[in-house]
């Protein structure tokens, strides 16, 4: 059964074009909301000086709720006339009593998509795990939710927990990690099309209302990019800093700078522990010991220099990273060269970290 919350979170996604694209809940123009058991009615509250936007606005409620509704539950759009609209907030009542005892929070970033991050995230929280660190990961890339196939964890849901008067979600835990992505929410294959505030009012439930415990790390997979998204989660979000992922191409550097620029923007001011140079060279499964550097060399050697941050790792580019991603066993898990590589990675992150305090 949907929550009234959940419902005044998709009625966010209705902004009203004449009054500065404000969302209709934030203007006080949801009146009420009743949950049946298999029907949800939605009642407008409109001025009594009619709004010329109001069909376009009973039209967007409408076609918001079919959209996030499940198939077997109907809606009604209902309009009431009243003496003046009334803001009425319906904000994210949360804080960060959930993330009290987590020691290090970490961003896992990437100026641009498909150089390998969340691959990294993933296999970066079983390889603290595997030094003993509690661990917990939350996906924060709401378009692109990827932790669910590489940790077999498709199909799952998270259980709910109720903390006095407010719900908390119950991370799944495997590899000796806690895991939280919205792709636990969504049916496979379907699409979330949010626009920037319900995106964040997303993330922040991500890691916000979940009962981490304690944690000495909690990496955040971070969308790519340098959008709105990313600065309202840095300043929303106690995050410490941030490990920026790239390839070799000198292409990359671009976007590197820029978020390695946002990271070091006065107003969020939030420390970049390095550089992980994805995909640094191509090793044959059958010749281990052969090194071929397709998307250049020391690239990320020279990104780092150029920009004044450690070089924390390089990850090779083998099958295995991509088959065991596939499969839902992280790479860190073994004995082969990439697992080590991760290891490496995840003693150099847990040693810089824990330097600079």
């Amino acid at each position: 059964m949907l929550t009234e919350h959940e419902i005044y979170t998709f009625l966010r996604e209705v902004h009203h074009p004449g009054m500065q694209d404000r969302d209709i809940v934030d203007i006080g123009m949801v009146s009420k909301i009743e949950i049946e058991e298999r029907k949800i009615t939605v009642t407008l509250a409109f001025p009594k000086r009619r709004d010329p936007l109001s069909e376009y606005l009973i039209g967007a409620t409408r076609a918001t709720l079919v959209r996030h509704l499940p198939a077997d539950v109907g809606s009604e759009v209902k309009t009431v006339v009243v003496d003046e609209v009334k803001p009425k907030q319906k904000k994210l009542d949360l804080d960060n009593e959930q993330i009290k005892d987590v020691r290090h929070i970490i961003g896992i970033a990437s100026g641009k998509g498909g150089v390998g991050k969340s691959t990294v995230a993933v296999n970066l929280a079983c390889a603290l795990a595997r030094l003993g660190y509690k661990v917990g990961l939350a996906d924060a890339d709401v378009y692109g939710p990827s932790i669910p196939t590489m940790t077999d964890t498709e199909g799952e849901t998270p259980l709910a927990e109720q903390d006095g008067e407010q719900e908390l979600i119950v991370p799944l835990e495997k590899y000796g990690v806690k895991w939280m992505s919205i792709g636990y929410f969504a049916e496979r294959g379907q699409a979330l099309i949010w626009r920037g505030p319900m995106a964040c009012n997303a993330l922040k439930q991500m890691i916000l209302q979940v009962k981490w415990g304690e944690l000495d790390f909690l990496l955040i997979d971070m969308p790519p990019g340098t959008g709105d998204i990313h600065i309202s989660l840095v300043q929303d979000i106690p995050m410490e800093g941030a490990v920026i992922v790239t390839t070799p191409q000198n292409v990359a550097l671009a976007d590197v700078e820029k978020g390695v620029s946002m990271f070091r923007n006065k107003n969020i001011d939030r420390r970049i522990f390095g550089l992980v140079e994805n995909m640094a060279w191509f090793t044959p499964e059958e010749h281990p010991d052969e090194k071929y550097y397709i998307f250049g060399r020391d690239g990320g050697a020279r990104m780092a220099a150029e920009l004044d941050i450690d070089l924390l790792g390089r990850i090779p580019l083998v099958q295995s990273i991509r088959e065991s991603g596939d499969a839902g066993e992280p790479a860190a898990l073994g004995t082969r060269p990439d697992g080590a590589a991760f290891i490496e990675l995840a003693g150099k992150l847990a040693e810089v970290v824990q330097s600079s305090r």
